[in-house]
């Protein structure tokens, strides 16, 4: 069991929310808060949906209406969910850095253009010049010894 599990009755749920059982109804029709339904149809909140409740209610006693409160609610999901997609991608471009160790080292040409190294290859001195290699920076802060007379964290 979680925080998802849907355990509360309607009038469990509305007690512990401080509401009315109807406005709980209502909520539901408006799709503020979407509770899970039995075989039989009755409502089942989680303690996610209890402490949405109390959210609401705390917005409504703060002046914003039914639709303000829809609207930050459905900002809030959209805020999660991004934050989650950006967790997926930090941990899917780490996975590709270290795939590709080496291969992200690049020179610039006399003119401009952009010429891909290999791992250990060096720029030719004819107007080329190296630009980035991200992996050296990552080796130098991970495993370079500490300096003296300075913590791990100052270093950082």
């Amino acid at each position: 069991m979680d925080e998802n599990t849907p355990l509360f009755a309607i009038a469990t749920a509305a007690e512990l929310s401080g509401l009315h059982p109807q406005t709980l109804r209502q909520y539901d029709k408006l799709g503020l808060v979407s509770p899970t339904r039995t075989a039989g149809r009755t409502r089942r909140y989680s303690m996610r949906d209890v402490v949405a409740l109390r959210e609401i209610q705390t917005l409504g006693n703060e002046g914003l209406n039914l639709e303000g409160i829809r609207r930050i609610l459905e900002l809030q999901r959209e805020v999660a969910d991004l934050h989650g997609r950006v967790r997926e991608l930090e941990s899917a471009l780490a996975d590709e850095v270290l795939k590709r160790q080496g291969r992200r080292v690049f020179a610039a040409g006399a003119e401009g253009e952009v010429i891909p190294l290999r791992a250990g290859e060096r720029a030719q001195r004819g107007g080329q010049m190296m630009v980035w290699n991200p992996l050296w920076r990552m080796w130098n802060e991970w495993f370079s010894p500490p300096k003296s007379g300075g913590t791990e964290v100052e270093k950082r």
